[in-house]
């Protein structure tokens, strides 16, 4: 949640020095290549149970290294970012592996939820997504590019990393499904390749670095815009799928059971109107996607914006009042899309 919220709250804000001892704080909770998906009270010791933390961390210091250009810091925190490089190749907890044969991604173990789609009802994972998640490895080569750019400005050889991003680039093509006109969930899971269109194809399209050919790009966000987009965020799930829960209500099973299954969540408006803009060029209509968020600050948690919203209209706020990440991804959106507008005058 900290390094997906961070460009928005601390750079989009004109806060960089808080960025900055974020990111250093972090570095020192690195562990065989993972950042702690939470620290619990005092005491206790942090846990590290996500495959996709770290690489939001790759994120968050290209987005800190482009907003102030400070070189010095990449240098300081160079080791660590290696440290996630290595462990993230040869292997670390929960079967997190770059596969050698087409350089991608692959996490996975049973009863554990590694993706951000995290929700566990008992003994049961609602959302495995075991295998090679697209998401997950759009981040990967975003992060693979992303290590290149530091180990230049850290004056540090780049040709390793560049290899490996070309390995990830060529083997990214893996999942594009013809069918559908958009890529698969998940690779090489347990029941093969998952053709659900959830959002998380998204990012494959809105990161700095896309592993999709502009044409590819464009059907993503045309997939996506067709059926998972609501007026404060996408559905995590299609309406036609059988496992559709197109309301987030009941005990705390049923709640869990509907999380990532078709809810709402407002933080991916951003990524959506970033990629929209990205695709179409029209910085109007990309922001007319975000504008709706502004509203909703009057309707729920007052002066903040929701975490969820139910997938059936009337798309009623459900969850967190007040939720960082979706704050954090208006915010960045609205300043990314003022930037890519300057850039392409």
């Amino acid at each position: 949640d900290t390094m997906i919220s961070l460009p928005g709250l601390a750079l989009a804000t004109g806060r960089p020095e808080i960025a900055r001892d974020i990111l250093a704080t972090f570095a020192g909770f690195i562990s065989e290549g993972m950042l702690p998906n939470r620290f619990p009270d005092a005491g206790q010791a942090p846990e590290y149970n996500t495959v996709d933390a770290a690489l939001w961390y790759f994120e968050a210091v290209r987005a800190y290294l482009d907003d102030t250009g400070d070189k010095g810091f990449i240098s300081e925190i160079f080791p660590a970012l290696e440290s996630i490089i290595d462990f993230y190749t040869k292997g670390t907890r929960y079967g997190i592996k770059a596969d050698p044969k087409d350089g991608l991604l692959y996490a996975g173990q049973e009863g554990v939820q590694l993706t951000w789609m995290d929700a566990k009802v008992g003994d049961k994972v609602i959302t495995p997504r075991m295998g090679k998640p697209v998401e997950v490895n759009a981040l990967w080569y975003s992060a693979l590019r992303s290590m290149s750019a530091f180990a230049r400005a850290a004056g540090k050889p780049s040709a390793e990393f560049d290899s490996a991003g070309d390995l990830a680039l060529y083997g990214f093509g893996r999942f594009w499904n013809d069918k559908s006109g958009c890529c698969f969930d998940v690779l090489d899971g347990p029941g093969g390749n998952d053709p659900a269109l959830r959002p998380n194809q998204i990012f494959a399209v809105c990161l700095s670095s896309s592993p999709l050919d502009p044409g590819r790009q464009k059907k993503v966000v045309d997939a996506c815009a067709g059926k998972l987009l609501t007026s404060h965020g996408l559905r995590s799930l299609t309406p036609d799928s059988p496992a559709y829960k197109g309301v987030y209500g009941g005990d705390q099973s049923s709640r869990d059971g509907a999380y990532h299954q078709g809810t709402v969540w407002g933080w991916l408006i951003g990524p959506f109107a970033v990629a929209h803009m990205k695709v179409y060029g029209d910085a109007g209509k990309a922001k007319g996607f975000l504008r709706p968020m502004l509203d909703h600050m009057k309707a729920a948690g007052v002066g903040s914006m929701s975490e969820i919203f139910d997938g059936d209209p009337p798309m009623r706020p459900r969850g967190c009042i007040a939720q960082a990440w979706t704050v954090g991804e208006v915010l960045r959106a609205f300043a990314e899309i003022d930037k890519m507008s300057r850039i392409k005058r």
